[in-house]
C-alpha cells in the first residue's frame, strides 16, 4: 500500500478562488442548509434556495425593501445584527430566534480569520427547521421508488408520530399505516421503524 502511494500522482485541487462564480452559486443550493451571505450592515449578497424560502415565509427572517436581512421583530433584528456586527469583528455565534411557537437556531460565521481584520462578509446558516422538510428525505424517498404516500408516512416517522398518531392525521385505519411502514421497511432494508 504504502509503495502504490508514493507512485500515485498527489490529488491537485482548484484553489477556491479559481472556481466559476456560477458553480459556487449552484454548489451552495444543494447544501440542506439555509445559508445567506450578508454584508457588515446586513445586506443580502446571497442566499441559497433554503434560505429564500425562510426568508419568503417571514416567520422569523425576512429581506427588507434595502435588502438587509430583518427579524419579524424589533428584538430580533436586534440580536441578529449584533451578532452579525460580531461576526464582523471575527467571533462566531450561535443564536436562537423566537417568536410565538417557531423558533430557528442561526449560526453567524466571519469568513475571515480575526487576526485578518474586521470581515467584510458575514455567513448565517440556518439550521433545518424539521427532520421531514428537508431535501435529504426526498431524495431517500426517490431514491427508494416511495409512493407519495410512503413518503408521508415516513415524514411523519421522521417527525416522531407514533402509527396511530399517522393514521388519525391522515384518516385511515392503524392497519393501513403498519402496511404502509412495512413496505418502508422492505423498499428501504430497514431493520425496523427506527
Amino acid at each position: 500500500t504504502l509503495l502504490r502511494e508514493k507512485n500515485q500522482p498527489p490529488v491537485r485541487a482548484e484553489k477556491a478562488d479559481d472556481l466559476q462564480p456560477g458553480f459556487v452559486l449552484r454548489l451552495l443550493d444543494e447544501i440542506d442548509y439555509g445559508l445567506v451571505l450578508v454584508n457588515a450592515q446586513g445586506r443580502v449578497q446571497h442566499a441559497n434556495h433554503l434560505a429564500r424560502h425562510e426568508l419568503a415565509t417571514g416567520r422569523l427572517l425576512y429581506v427588507d425593501i434595502g435588502g438587509s436581512v430583518c427579524g419579524s421583530s424589533a428584538g430580533l433584528t436586534d440580536q441578529l445584527m449584533e451578532a452579525v456586527l460580531g461576526a464582523v469583528q471575527g467571533r462566531r455565534r450561535l443564536i436562537y430566534l423566537t417568536r410565538n411557537e417557531h423558533t430557528l437556531p442561526v449560526a453567524v460565521i466571519p469568513l475571515t480569520h480575526a487576526l485578518e481584520g474586521p470581515s467584510s462578509s458575514v455567513l448565517l446558516v440556518m439550521a433545518r427547521q424539521r427532520a421531514g422538510d428537508n431535501l435529504a428525505l426526498q431524495m431517500f424517498a426517490r431514491e427508494h421508488c416511495l409512493t407519495p404516500t410512503e413518503e408521508a408516512v415516513l415524514r411523519a416517522l421522521c417527525d416522531g408520530r407514533a402509527v396511530d398518531e399517522i393514521a388519525s392525521q391522515h384518516g385511515v385505519a392503524e392497519s393501513t399505516v403498519r402496511t404502509q411502514v412495512r413496505s418502508l421497511r422492505d423498499k428501504t432494508g430497514a431493520n425496523g421503524i427506527r
